[in-house]
C-alpha cells in the first residue's frame, strides 16, 4: 500500500506537489517505506551503524576526556575511521581529510571545532560559522578540505536527530523536483545550511505519516529523489 493510498482523502488534499511526486518514487524502490528491508540494507543501516560507533567512541564525555588529555590525534583518527566505513564522502575527500588531521595542529583544530559545534552552548548559526572557519583553516595538500560533504558528514554522523548531510548536486536536484526553493552557495556558509534544514523539516512535516526517525531517513529520502542511482 502506498502513502497516497493509505492517506485519508482529507489529508491527501493537503499534500503539496512535491510529496505527491516524490513519495511515489521513493516507494517504487522501497514499498515498505523507511521500514523496508531493502531500504535498511541500501540506505539506513550503514549510516545508523556509523552513528552508533561515534556514540561508542566519541560521545560527549569521551570526546571531552580526549580533549582534556590532549589526545587530539587519537580523537581525529577515530572520527576519520568511523567515516571511512561509509560511502558518504568521495575518495578524494577522504584523502584530503586524512592529510588535514595528520599534524597535531590539524587534529586539534578539527576536534576542538567539532566538539564546539556538537556540544558547546550557543546559537546554531554562530557555532556553524565557527565550524566552517575551523575546517577552512585545516592544512591542505592538493585537494581542499572545506567542501560541503566534509563539513556536514561528521555532525550528521554524530547527531542525526539534529544535523543533516549535504551532497550539493543531489540535493539541488531533489529540491528542484520537490519544488523547494533551496538557497545554495558553493562556498560553505550558514544561509545554505539553514535552507537545507528548512528543506529537511518541510519533508519531515509532509511525510510525517511515514514516521521518519531522524535526519538519516530524511537525507536518504532526498538522496533517492536527486541521485542518478535511482533514475
Amino acid at each position: 500500500m502506498t502513502l497516497l493510498q493509505a492517506t485519508p482523502p482529507s489529508r491527501r488534499s493537503k499534500l503539496t506537489d512535491g510529496p505527491a511526486r516524490c513519495v511515489p518514487k521513493f516507494l517504487r524502490f522501497f514499498p515498505d517505506g523507511f521500514r523496508d528491508e531493502t531500504y535498511l540494507a541500501w540506505e539506513r543501516d550503514y549510516k545508523s551503524n556509523a552513528h552508533s560507533q561515534f556514540e561508542d567512541q566519541l560521545s560527549q564525555s569521551k570526546l571531552r576526556s580526549l580533549i582534556r588529555a590532549g589526545e587530539f590525534t587519537e580523537a581525529a583518527n577515530r572520527a576519520v575511521r568511523i567515516e571511512s566505513r561509509t560511502n558518504l564522502l568521495f575518495s578524494f575527500e577522504k584523502m584530503a581529510l586524512r592529510d588535514a588531521v595528520k599534524s597535531p595542529a590539524g587534529a586539534k583544530a578539527f576536534i576542538v571545532g567539532l566538539y564546539d559545534l556538537l556540544y558547546r552552548a550557543g546559537k546554531p548559526q554562530r557555532k556553524f560559522e565557527r565550524w566552517i572557519e575551523a575546517v577552512g583553516a585545516l592544512p591542505r595538500r592538493q585537494t581542499r578540505v572545506l567542501t560541503w560533504p566534509v563539513l556536514t558528514v561528521f555532525p550528521f554522523i554524530a547527531r542525526p536527530e539534529t544535523h543533516i548531510f549535504l551532497k550539493p548536486n543531489v540535493t539541488r536536484c531533489a529540491a528542484a523536483e520537490y519544488g523547494f526553493d533551496f538557497t545554495y552557495h558553493s562556498r560553505p556558509q550558514w544561509e545554505t545550511y539553514a535552507s537545507l534544514q528548512r528543506f529537511a523539516e518541510q519533508i519531515r512535516k509532509d511525510i510525517r505519516d511515514r514516521k521518519p526517525r531522524d535526519m538519516i531517513d530524511i537525507q536518504s529520502f532526498i538522496w533517492v529523489q536527486g541521485s542518478d542511482e535511482y533514475d
